[in-house]
Parts: C-alpha cells; sequence; structure tokens
C-alpha cells in the first residue's frame, strides 16, 4: 500500500460513512469516520517516506497503530495540528471530537448524533479534518 492508495482510501471510507449514515446504520459510520482520519495520515506519514530510502524501524513500528493522537506524531503534524486548532476554533471544536475515535468503537453502539457529529467533524468543507489532511498529505 502506497500515499496514493491510502488518500484513496481514506476518500473512499468517507463516501460509505455517508451511504452508512443515510441509511441509519450509524456504528458503522461512526466507526468508518475513524478510519477515514487514520488513513488520511498514514497517508502523510508515506509522503515523509524519501524515494529508495530505508526507512526507520521505529516509524516503521509505530505506524502500524490505529491511535490518532500517535499518528498524528508520526506524520510530523503536532505543531500544524496545534496552530490549525489555535486559529480556527471550529476545526479545534471538530478535533475534539475526532481524538476520541478508537479501533474499539468496532464494539460499540453509537447513536445518530454522535455518528452525525464525528462525521461532520471528518468532512465538513470549511474546518473538517479531511481538508486539513489534504493540506499534507
Amino acid at each position: 500500500m502506497n500515499r496514493n492508495d491510502l488518500k484513496q482510501l481514506a476518500l473512499v471510507r468517507l463516501k460509505e460513512a455517508r451511504v452508512l449514515l443515510n441509511t441509519s446504520n450509524y456504528d458503522g459510520a461512526y466507526y468508518l469516520c475513524g478510519y477515514v482520519i487514520e488513513c488520511g495520515l498514514k497517508a502523510c506519514i508515506a509522503k515523509k517516506t524519501r524515494r529508495y530510502d530505508f526507512p526507520n524501524r521505529n516509524t516503521v513500528n509505530e505506524s502500524y497503530t490505529h491511535d490518532l493522537t500517535k499518528l498524528v506524531k508520526i506524520a510530523g503534524l503536532v505543531l500544524e495540528l496545534d496552530k490549525e486548532m489555535k486559529n480556527t476554533p471550529a476545526f479545534k471544536t471538530n478535533w475534539s471530537i475526532i481524538k476520541d475515535w478508537s479501533e474499539a468503537s468496532r464494539y460499540k453502539k453509537y447513536s445518530e448524533k454522535e455518528s452525525v457529529d464525528l462525521y461532520s467533524a471528518v468532512a465538513d468543507k470549511k474546518h473538517g479534518a479531511m481538508k486539513w489532511l489534504k493540506l499534507h498529505w
């Protein structure tokens, strides 16, 4: 899987999440929204990998996580994320919703509001996480 694959996968998962929301499948929509961000962050990590360089073992091993906070750090985006949250209150609100996602969400039930809130935090055209990620991937 390469950077372009991860970018495309993020976009596909976002479409799938919207379909699930539209059919009242809130648990699955919530779950997939987190994977949208995970794939986007992994595309950012892949961007940092220079062609023909042998990747750092720690970076590779640490990248095999679903923890969004860790992925932001591995992608080298902590300062960018902090800056965006400081400058854009709506983005900060959205990220505060997103950061709590976990792959363990696949075992939980979510309300319509929780799912719509997470989807909106990811997909918002002005201040959503996808817009921000696209600047960095």
